[in-house]
């Protein structure tokens, strides 16, 4: 029978992927038993010591605990974990539903680990292999029916946490119900982008991914560019890592590239594009020097000991000609100077194939080949072209898939160009073309559909309701819209507010849209409001510019009246007559964190890093967000009864260190979001249509809260316990002069100011009590230096 109720997973091997696998089965609330070999080097002394017997199981999950970025979502979640050893503890995978091989890549190790497994598991019990690139086929030879039945591939991306994709590959013997309750599982429990895929040589992403950075070292070299340029125009530019193309490299390792490039090479002999799998001079002389990257300290880029003007590292990279290392010689290429001048990245994309220079030609050449190869790869490593854009996206995060670019710049003018360079376009596109389709996606009645070359004709997307695109309701008019907002219906009466300011910072046309899109819910008989988007980050936070602005300028009454503006529409969604949801992901900044702080729910990407920053600009909380955090530990006083002096140091400390949730599991911890109207989604591509779930379930019965009169601070109490942690904090060199004058700020607001006694206040008094002090701190010099610095390089200046 099939185990569709996963609750305990053994994972066999305890490297680095096997242990990162193993917090992210945690982290998602499942029981995971993790096993790996005896230490080698085990003394007879400790030969019956169960802690030195599991020491490599140990290690590994201790050096997780530690690790940057955090495996974990939460490092509570670590105590999920249980360790063990080959030896001692196979036979409890018995208990176990699901059994992941994650152990090293060789066949020989894989069949010999899986025939322990036929030895002990539970007939019916789900296995699976994380190989990249192993044939899935040939792990099963020699094993029982009801082995083969219930065995596939389950290939997980490093890190396993932050890399959406999950690779599906089942083999002929798969039951067809082990595949699709796995495309789910990985979906909804795992919060993955489960992608099916064929059992060919390096599955989809690493067989797409891998020949473009493949092609991209080749035409570096053959067109002459710098390879710190190529991972600049490689980059962000076209919706790509920041690491680029060789900077990529370092990161994967080189001898990893160079394993997966020869493995297709090896595997792929019919492949068209086989002579972009030779392996170039430069990338050969890095192997026989061992220059493998970061995990080396040196590859295509190797860092010095000597300092730039600002004491950062000088990194020198290589020259691919001469095979030495010297300074980065960045090129100033027009084509650059044009895509920063453009947000969107399909105008970007057009721009490109305007341009006429080197790296222009870099990229054209490159993303022509990329179309050609993915559209020659249908039907041999997938049926769908969607299954392609997914893996890419999920797999090498990339902004979009080959398929998606390709319609960026229009298919048959991409054709005609790639044709002109050579390039041999798969027969199935050109009929696309012939029938009168000129896209490989399009949008109609608010879903988003995608052509499907068996079958000629545009399908839905799988997911259906379960997932809201809004770029599928661009073609219907909105309910309303202003520069920075857009107000869609997304069906049973739900409105959804998208941000689209650039980086989604919160300006005047996203209050003033937040506000009027309350309105229209209210009077036009809507049943609630979801505020999300499906940008990388919900939003970083307030218009710093527009607050500096008008500080350098001291126009305090326009400034006092935009910060009553930003207080005030946080007030409105939490005294809205409908219920208002956010759905949150990435960063929920300042503004966004306070904004979410006051919707009735918030339906958050379990990728989402939420937190009040604005300490780092020499300001307060003051969108409503300090007042919150005292209207909250006013309720906890009220349940925890003597320790309100502890808890208002916790509130104010988060505030006055400007912690940032690095989940939205942590974010609980740190009072951002609260059990009993907040909820966490694994999957971030599911905030949006949870969210709406969550509005369509309030909406049966929804009462419009009361305004709070009744919010207890301690006053003078409070002030001197919080002033006497904010001086622990200088004293620690936690905090300078100025942090101090910004941490009384905050006590004075979260205590209610001066008063002689403990007392209730309203929430207004409160908000007028930030108001002032944000506004103080605005005419500070060095809040100035702080808000300009954040401007000029992105991160907080310590004055």
């Amino acid at each position: 029978m099939l185990h569709t109720h996963i609750r305990k997973v053994a994972v066999l091997g305890s490297g680095l992927m096997g242990t990162g696998i193993a917090a992210h089965l945690a982290g998602c609330g499942l029981e995971v038993l993790l096993l790996d070999i005896l230490p080698p080097d085990l003394s007879d002394a400790d030969a019956k010591n169960p802690t030195a017997r599991n020491r490599i199981g140990n290690t590994a999950l201790q050096a997780a605990l530690k690790a940057k970025p955090a495996p974990f979502f939460d490092n509570k979640f670590a105590s999920r974990i249980e360790v063990g050893n080959f030896e001692d503890d196979f036979a409890r995978i018995k208990d176990c539903d699901w059994i992941i091989e994650v152990v090293v890549e060789r066949l020989d190790v894989k069949k010999q680990v899986f025939a322990k497994v036929e030895q002990y598991r539970t007939k019916g019990t789900l296995v699976s292999s994380n190989t990249s690139g192993i044939p899935i086929r040939l792990m099963t030879e020699g094993c029982s029916d009801d082995f083969k039945k219930h065995f596939l591939g389950t290939h997980f991306f490093n890190p396993a946490r932050y890399m959406r994709l999950l690779e599906i590959i089942p083999t002929t013997d798969t039951d067809p119900a082990v595949t699709d309750f796995f495309l789910h599982f990985g979906d909804v429990i795992l919060g993955k982008q489960t992608v099916l895929c064929k059992d060919t040589p390096a599955f989809i992403a690493n067989r797409v991914g891998v020949y473009a950075m493949a092609k991209i070292f080749q035409l570096t070299h053959e067109i002459g560019l710098d390879i710190a340029t190529v991972d600049t125009l490689t980059g962000p530019a076209i919706g790509r890592p920041k690491t680029g193309t060789f900077r990529l490299g370092d990161l994967v390792g080189m001898d990893t590239a160079v394993h997966v490039i020869n493995g297709m090479r090896q595997n792929c002999p019919d492949d068209e594009q086989i002579g972009a799998f030779e392996i170039p001079r430069f990338l050969q002389f890095l192997i026989d020097n061992k220059f493998y990257g970061n995990k080396s300290g040196k590859g295509f880029y190797q860092k010095t000991a000597e300092k730039d003007a600002k004491g950062r590292p000088v990194v020198w990279a290589l020259n691919l000609e001469t095979l030495e290392y010297g300074p980065s010689q960045k090129e100033k290429l027009p084509i650059l100077e044009t895509l920063k001048q453009i947000d969107e990245l399909p105008r970007r994309m057009k721009a490109i194939f305007k341009g006429a220079d080197k790296g222009a030609e870099l990229l054209q050449r490159s993303f022509l080949g990329l179309f050609a190869y993915a559209a020659n790869r249908v039907p041999e490593i997938s049926n769908t072209i969607y299954a392609i854009d997914d893996a890419l996206r999920a797999g090498f995060a990339w902004e979009k898939g080959p398929f998606e670019y390709w319609d960026m710049i229009g298919v048959a003018e991409a054709v005609q160009a790639a044709e002109g360079r050579g390039e041999k376009i798969a027969d199935w596109v050109k009929e696309m073309l012939a029938a009168g389709h000129t896209s490989f996606y399009k949008s109609e009645a608010g879903k988003r559909l995608c052509y499907h070359p068996a079958t000629r004709a545009y399908e839905p997307l799988p997911g259906g309701e379960s997932v809201v695109l809004l770029d599928a309701y661009r073609d219907k008019k909105p309910v309303y819209q202003n520069a920075e907002v857009t107000l869609h219906d997304i069906g049973d009466g739900v409105l959804c507010l998208e941000f689209h300011s650039k980086m989604n910072a919160i300006g005047e046309g996203i209050l003033r849209g937040l506000q009027e899109s309350v309105r229209i819910a209210e009077e036009e008989g809507w049943k609630g409001l979801v505020i999300g988007n499906n940008a990388q980050n919900f939003t970083v936070g307030a218009n710093l510019m527009m607050i500096a602005m008008m500080a350098y300028q001291q126009e305090w009454d326009e400034l006092n009246m935009a910060v009553n503006l930003f207080q005030q529409t946080s007030m409105r969604l939490r005294y809205s007559a409908v219920p208002v949801v956010m759905a949150t992901q990435g960063y929920v900044f300042g503004g966004g964190c306070e904004f979410a702080m006051h919707c009735d729910g918030v339906v958050a990407a379990a990728e989402s890093y939420i937190g009040l920053v604005e300490v780092g600009v020499g300001l307060i909380p003051g969108g409503a967000g300090t007042k919150e955090f005292a209207v909250r530990a006013s309720d906890a006083y009220s349940r925890e009864g003597d320790v309100q002096i502890p808890t208002l140091i916790e509130k104010f400390k988060t505030i006055a260190t400007a912690q940032v949730a690095t989940s939205a599991h942590e974010a609980f911890s740190y009072g951002y979001l609260l059990r009993q109207k907040d909820q966490v989604v694994p999957n971030t591509a599911r905030n949006i249509a949870e969210a709406k779930s969550r509005v369509l379930e309030m909406s049966e019965a929804y009462v419009r809260p009361i305004p709070r009169k009744d919010i207890y601070v301690l006053g003078r109490t409070g002030l001197g316990a919080l002033y006497i942690a904010a001086h622990s904090l200088k004293l620690g060199n936690y905090a300078s002069e100025h942090d101090i004058k910004i941490a009384h700020k905050i006590a004075w607001v979260l205590c209610g100011g001066d008063l002689t006694s403990p007392q209730q206040v309203s929430e207004q008094y409160l908000l007028d009590l930030e108001r002032e002090a944000f506004l103080s701190l605005c005419g500070e010099q060095k809040t100035l230096e702080r808000v300009q610095f954040m401007l000029e390089n992105g991160k907080p200046l310590r004055n």
